[in-house]
């Protein structure tokens, strides 16, 4: 019988990014103290961690998953290609779903992201086309309400150009916490953009945004940027690729106007590496945001995995780990931006409250079998425990067995001279 959730009390013998050796004091979902390793008081054994050979940080978290869309792969068998083939066959098949088709897939995907450390997630959810628009997002709110004391959860409503304002609304009714869609894909995108924040001024809500996912066509984030200048309310601007292949002097336009508005912006490398530059079989340019130069100019960047083994993306690990690896070998990144990008910079964006090992910050932690911030994202080590609000959520243990070399197996094999005597 599983022992989980299981509420923590002390983290021992606990390395943190800086080299520093930790004992880790909470208090329900709080971190109450950071001491030096072997000072704190002890605690009931049941309530204590031994964290020894362990590297501690802020538990990753999602700034922007499909759960509905999640896992799909297998049954739609689409054709790899661009963003427009996904959407087609993705459509398709969309037309098909049940909400309890969509809860499955949301539910086992939502595990394995916790399993892996991520302990928040902020998902989009498809305005679905035709008279039962709102079977993804029934079958969202669903999932989050029955995981709820094990990972936080953020949906998005995700409306394309073909998207009543009544069925955007009607999606927002059942629980739903932001208004988002692509207004870059439509006929006439700043028009769409602004619908879009319309509803969220109407409604009170937050943004958050899919913009300019392409290396060429139409560039809205300005527009975004200006029209939420002075908002109170949260937002946010996903994918962002074309502002990585825009000349130098209006991509820092850009970026001087997203740092003026606030606006958080949400990398997706492995997504956008992958459906990015089709056409472009020589050189091929990445299909990536202009990180350094949003993280130079001080702008909150966040960065998610994006799509997981559907048609916009046929792989994925459901590891953050794996995206800050994409943040340093394709956005070069440093270890530590590429980290704080999956860790804190995206509960920022997602407007979660402070995390880590930092008396008073929230007791949402991952723990894993390394020795340093450089090779836990290097090797991505399996073993690991997940603690969420000051609990053991998750933990997985491997055991390895790997063959020893001939010269040491025949030196383990070979008599010693006691056994010679003995058998004389």
């Amino acid at each position: 019988m599983s022992r989980l959730p299981r509420p923590i009390s002390l983290l021992t013998a606990a390395t943190l990014p800086d080299g520093s050796v930790v004992d880790v004091v909470l208090a329900g979902d709080t971190v109450e103290a950071v001491v030096p390793a072997g000072t704190a008081a002890r605690a009931p054994e049941a309530e204590t961690l031994d964290l020894a050979g362990h590297l501690l940080l802020t538990a990753p978290a999602e700034p922007h998953a499909h759960l509905d869309k999640a896992l799909s792969w297998d049954a739609i068998r689409p054709p790899m290609g661009d963003l427009e083939l996904a959407i087609a066959s993705w459509r398709v098949h969309a037309a098909t779903m049940t909400v309890d088709d969509v809860a499955d897939r949301a539910r086992r995907q939502l595990l394995a992201m916790l399993a892996q450390g991520t302990t928040a997630v902020r998902t989009h959810v498809d305005v679905l086309l035709g008279a039962e628009a709102t079977r993804g997002a029934e079958a969202l709110v669903r999932v989050r309400d029955e995981l709820r004391d094990l990972v936080d959860v953020e949906i998005v409503a995700l409306a394309s150009q073909d998207s009543p304002d009544r069925d955007v609304e009607a999606v927002l009714d059942l629980g739903v916490d932001l208004v988002g869609g692509a207004p870059h894909l439509s006929r006439e995108p700043e028009r769409d953009l602004h619908r879009l924040l319309d509803i969220a001024e109407r409604r009170g809500v937050g943004v958050d945004l899919h913009t300019d996912e392409s290396l060429h066509g139409p560039d809205t984030l300005l527009a975004l940027a200006r029209r939420v200048e002075g908002w109170t309310t949260p937002v946010s601007a996903g994918h962002c690729v074309r502002l990585g292949s825009m000349p130098a002097a209006q991509r820092d336009e850009v970026v001087e106007a997203v740092r003026r508005a606030d606006v958080g912006v949400i990398a997706n490398p492995l997504t956008n590496l992958y459906l990015q530059g089709w056409e472009s079989p020589v050189a091929t340019p990445r299909g990536l945001t202009a990180v350094r130069e949003l993280l130079d100019a001080g702008v909150r960047l966040a960065a998610g995995a994006d799509n997981v083994r559907d048609p916009f993306n046929p792989l994925g690990r459901s590891d953050a780990l794996e995206t800050a690896m994409l943040l340093v070998v394709a956005g070069h990144l440093t270890i530590d931006e590429a980290w704080h990008a999956v860790s804190d910079g995206a509960r920022s964006v997602m407007g979660l409250p402070v995390a880590g090992a930092v008396a008073g910050a929230r007791a949402d932690l991952l723990a894993i079998r390394a020795s340093s911030l450089a090779e836990a994202v290097a090797s991505a080590p399996a073993d690991r425990t997940v603690l969420h609000a000051g609990r053991v959520v998750a933990e997985s243990v491997v055991t390895r067995h790997v063959a020893a070399p001939a010269a040491e197996r025949a030196r383990s094999a070979a008599p010693t001279d006691r056994t010679l005597t003995e058998t004389r």
